[in-house]
């Protein structure tokens, strides 16, 4: 069946600038539409994002407006946001404090999910799950540490951080990115280790942590030992081992099919057709609106409505917390969160 307007459906977009055009507003109506994610060249001030965020609800408030923020290099909005440190901070300090380590963490995730808030953005991909093996390019120091267990506590804290201000978890990228050098942006990275040592190391975070992410995004990553396809066009590595070996039941969202490591699979529909039969409930197609388009004119999902239900529950709860900037930068647990993440800083 065809999604309906009163759900979101399976396909994650992007808009151009700092305002809604009205070609824009057409797109986002339609129903294979399910939401939007964000970018640097969408914010120039807290106003002009929480006005974008609010044109954006208003053409459809069941889309789920997300970014990839997780602080960092990796950090869309900088000016009027509390600059988050690499995740790779919080490994260097659990390796003399755990305690303090993950008490950061937690603020950290708190401060992350309270400013996009009340700015009107809904989820944030983070926290990056893959560890840090000191090898890929692009990994680098998004990744808590090379060890998987303090990997899966430092998550598990910046998740309860989240959680704290409402916001649902992305664990990413599955079933790791950490080990191979390419980036999956400009190239197709391939892992030659067997399953067993993937799942010893790479996977633990995830399995450990499966029952409290909202989502999943899988790597653009091909374990040639395992599976010829990359792991986000892989039924065995999304429906044989995540759903069913970790029993993870939230939003499995397919990394951007525009970059390189998707180009295996085929055009912009072969892609999401791949990436959706493999188990992806949503597809991004980012920074390509010629690309969006042409898969929305085309592409015709069967879309269940289990899948539909999982995207839904990304969206925050209501009432939680400060609804927008300026009341939020008075309220003592967010300004205790940032002191404690600038002092870490």
């Amino acid at each position: 069946m065809k999604p309906s307007h009163a759900q979101p459906g399976p396909i994650m977009l992007d808009v151009a600038a700092h305002e809604v055009t009205a070609e824009e507003r057409e797109i986002l109506q339609h129903p294979l539409v399910g939401g939007v994610i964000l970018f640097a060249r969408n914010y120039a001030e807290p106003e002009q994002l929480r006005a974008l965020t609010a044109a954006i609800r208003a053409v459809r408030p069941e889309l789920v407006i997300s970014v990839d923020h997780e602080g960092g290099r990796v950090q869309r909005f900088r000016d009027g946001f509390t600059r988050l440190p690499a995740m790779r901070r919080f490994g260097a300090v659990w390796n003399d404090d755990p305690a303090l380590a993950s008490a950061a963490a937690r603020h950290a995730g708190f401060v992350l999910a309270a400013e996009l808030r009340a700015h009107g953005v809904d989820l944030s991909y983070a926290p990056v799950l893959d560890l840090d093996y000191g090898v890929s390019s692009v990994i680098g120091d998004r990744a808590f540490h090379r060890d998987p267990q303090v990997a899966t506590e430092l998550a598990r804290a910046v998740i309860a951080g989240l959680a704290d201000a409402g916001m649902r978890a992305v664990g990413k990228h599955f079933p790791g990115h950490g080990a191979v050098e390419a980036d999956s942006h400009v190239a197709i990275p391939v892992d030659g280790r067997s399953f067993d040592a993937v799942w010893a190391d790479d996977i633990q975070p995830f399995r450990n942590l499966a029952l409290e992410l909202g989502g999943v995004m899988p790597a653009h990553v091909i374990f040639e030992n395992i599976d010829p396809r990359p792991a986000g066009f892989s039924p065995f590595w999304l429906q044989e081992v995540l759903r069913g070996r970790l029993g993870f039941g939230g939003v499995i969202f397919s990394d951007d099919l525009t970059m390189e490591g998707a180009s295996v699979a085929g055009d912009i529909v072969a892609r999401a057709s791949a990436a959706h039969g493999a188990g992806c409930d949503m597809v991004l197609v980012c920074n390509r609106p010629d690309l969006a388009v042409q898969l929305i004119d085309r592409w015709r999902p069967e879309v269940s409505a289990d899948s539909a239900a999982r995207v839904a529950a990304l969206l925050p709860r209501p009432g939680t917390m400060p609804a927008d900037p300026e009341t939020l930068a008075g309220w003592a647990p967010y300004v205790a969160a940032r002191d404690s993440v600038l002092a870490l800083a």
